[in-house]
């Protein structure tokens, strides 16, 4: 396929009229307004995400994967296809991560990346947890390809969901993360979409008008079984931290 490996231009023109108010407001928003997590000063793990917007049988929709429970970091959450960039992808303040997101979601979905036409990127974002400075990267499926978990024990399914699933108020919901935060939560296709994936999600959708009034005092909760993985998640990134401040 020619899209891997190739340098990929961004080209902001050429949309469908209800998909260039997304990219408008990528080419706008300030990091601040994405996150209040944002690279620290001495970096992270480079990554990228690949939001890809599409037209299903339902409208306008979303690519997400879920992320196999057996992983290390981020088990059994759905996210965007994604993860961390390898040297061959370049440059991580230029080219890096269209190539990485493209890649990726290749890997992991089986999509044809010379069907997707990226638009924007966001700026980089910072996950604590993995410390992974991810940036994600805005794509319209302008040729769809078939997709679906290409390795089972990366990816634990591949899905689409409505933009007007995502944007129904009834959907909609605060997360109570067990160390205390709150985040926007998305209850769709049966999942729940929780953490960064949400807060990007919830921040492109507000940015660029396409939000729907919400009722933001709607709180939801993990299940035990999210609340086992995300435990675990917080074990290893312990042991990380700890391994990292022996090594000092």
């Amino acid at each position: 396929m020619s899209g891997l490996g190739a340098v990929r231009a961004v080209e902001r023109d050429g949309l469908p009229t209800w998909l260039e108010p997304v990219r408008d407001a990528a080419e706008r928003v300030l990091p601040e307004q994405l996150s209040r997590f944002l690279p620290p000063d001495e970096g992270g793990r480079a990554a990228a995400v690949l939001m890809l917007f599409g037209e299903g049988a339902s409208g306008p929709d979303l690519l997400l994967i879920e992320r196999a429970r057996s992983l290390r970091s981020h088990a059994g959450q759905p996210s965007f296809p994604g993860g961390a960039l390898d040297p061959e992808d370049g440059d991580p303040a230029g080219p890096g991560p269209v190539a990485a997101a493209l890649r990726e979601a290749w890997e992991e979905t089986g999509l044809d990346p010379d069907g997707v036409q990226v638009f924007a990127t966001l700026p980089a974002l910072y996950i604590p947890v993995s410390r992974f400075v991810v940036t994600p990267v805005l794509g319209w499926w302008r040729e769809e390809s078939p997709v679906r978990p290409v390795d089972l024990g990366e990816t634990g399914a591949v899905f689409r969901v409505p933009i007007e699933e995502l944007t129904d108020p009834a959907n909609r919901a605060r997360l109570r993360h067990p160390s205390g935060h709150m985040g926007p939560a998305f209850a769709v296709g049966g999942r729940l979409v929780w953490g960064f994936t949400a807060g990007v999600i919830d921040r492109v959708l507000h940015h660029s008008g396409l939000e729907r009034p919400w009722d933001a005092d709607r709180i939801v909760e993990l299940s035990d079984e999210a609340l086992d993985l995300v435990q675990g998640d917080q074990e290893r990134s312990r042991a990380v931290l700890g391994r990292d401040a022996g090594a000092k």
